[in-house]
């Protein structure tokens, strides 16, 4: 299985000698501290796509919005034109979460916690593209990604940073409002059309803000959300340990994330399950879209079978790739894609709501052409994912696709 990486989505900069020098040791203390639970999210692409420059923000510093080490955050920008001008596409960048100071200053030392190791351009692929036969709905959109720097999703406060007196920021919350009124003052403000998306962490962020985008879009504007692998499951690993639960009270509780979910949620139970959108999800007022594999491999390798639930290696094989597990193994399989199944069945009587659940062993599968749109991407009835949100979006049918159970569809990839 292809493992996604978000930097082989990126062109690299020139770097000094000390720039070098810092990744490297940036690179070994996220390897020790965050090799658990760390999130690329973007999968390698071969076909090459525009080019787009990074945009540090002019107003996040005065808005005190900074990543984890102090510096400040950023997105790419490439502007739309003729029928798509007024329409706005915002991708949220996934990579993971940090829950201990150690993680997050290990994440501070990376282009997941500091701008100062952002590149200076990316590609734009998928759903972000501007090619017609790759992204046949949005490319002449304004698309913007915003980069992943604060590690809660695009959610932390401030007023956690006293816990730990090491000089880490955690202004998720801020930088997203400072991006957001940047990018009004920009044009998004006359926009007719617009989309929230993102990917994991991104994914997740995008169902936390979604209602915040609507409300700060022009009224008459046709605005919806589509989170892509965000889903995260509140379940239980192989042991009968919430591993993914107390990983996300870490979370919340270090980076004060509860301000920022809804609160609805936070006022009837412990306000780290609501991170899990199967707490919150029908509770978002804007129209939602939800792209998701019942058998997520990230979710297996770290919500299921973490490596602390497997230390005599009896799930070496099959955590990282679907076509090893043995019949026992993929019955558990099964019944995690079972407990999907039951989390969004209410969601899933939501008549504004989409969704496309595959059955492909796979994280994320919007921001490539492989599994976006292409001749040989995943299809479900035979429409692709861009298809599929197409329709969804601009209300030329209902979508509410769920594959049959693995291995049944030939045209997944993995």
């Amino acid at each position: 299985m292809e493992i996604p990486r978000f930097s082989s989505l990126l062109r690299c900069r020139k770097w000094a000698k000390s720039d070098w020098l810092a990744a490297s040791i940036g690179f070994v203390l996220t390897v020790f501290f965050l090799s658990f639970f760390y999130d690329p999210t973007v999968p390698s692409i071969t076909s090459p796509t525009n080019l787009v420059k990074l945009k540090l923000s002019s107003t996040a510093k005065e808005r005190g919005a900074f990543c984890l080490d102090g510096s400040l955050p950023g997105f790419h920008f490439d502007k739309g034109s003729g029928s798509g001008s007024k329409s706005w596409l915002i991708h949220l960048q996934g990579g993971g979460w940090c829950n201990t100071i150690a993680s997050c200053s290990a994440r501070a030392m990376t282009s997941f916690g500091s701008s100062n190791y952002f590149e200076d351009e990316v590609e734009f692929p998928g759903v972000l593209s501007n090619d017609p036969f790759q992204n046949p709905d949005f490319f002449n959109w304004n698309r913007v990604v915003i980069r992943y720097c604060d590690g809660a999703s695009f959610s932390g406060h401030p007023e956690a940073e006293f816990k730990n007196g090491t000089g880490l920021f955690f202004r998720g919350q801020l930088i997203w409002e400072a991006i957001m009124d940047e990018l009004l003052s920009m044009g998004m403000s006359d926009a007719k059309q617009g989309i929230l998306t993102g990917c994991s962490a991104g994914g997740l962020a995008t169902l936390i803000h979604c209602d915040y985008f609507r409300d700060h879009l022009p009224k008459d504007a046709d605005v919806k959300c589509v989170s892509d692998g965000g889903f995260f499951l509140n379940a239980l690993d192989v042991l009968g340990n919430p591993t993914m639960r107390s990983f996300y009270h870490d979370v919340v509780t270090l980076q004060g994330v509860d301000k920022s979910l809804d609160q609805n949620c936070v006022a009837k139970m412990e306000p780290s399950t609501c991170m899990f959108p199967q707490e919150f999800v029908n509770n978002i007022r804007t129209p939602v879209f939800l792209v998701n594999s019942a058998y997520d491999s990230w979710q297996i390798q770290n919500v299921l079978v973490p490596a602390s639930a497997d230390s005599d290696k009896s799930w070496a094989k099959c955590r990282l790739s679907i076509k090893e597990c043995d019949a026992a193994q993929m019955n558990v399989l099964q019944g995690f894609r079972s407990s999907l199944m039951d989390a969004i069945g209410k969601f899933h009587q939501n008549k504004a709501g989409g969704m496309f659940i595959d059955s492909c062993f796979i994280h994320c599968q919007t921001v490539t052409p492989g599994t976006w749109h292409s001749p040989t991407s995943t299809r479900i009835e035979n429409k692709t994912i861009a298809e599929s949100v197409g329709d969804w979006y601009f209300n030329r049918k209902p979508v509410k696709l769920i594959d049959c159970p693995y291995p049944c569809n030939p045209s997944c990839h993995n």
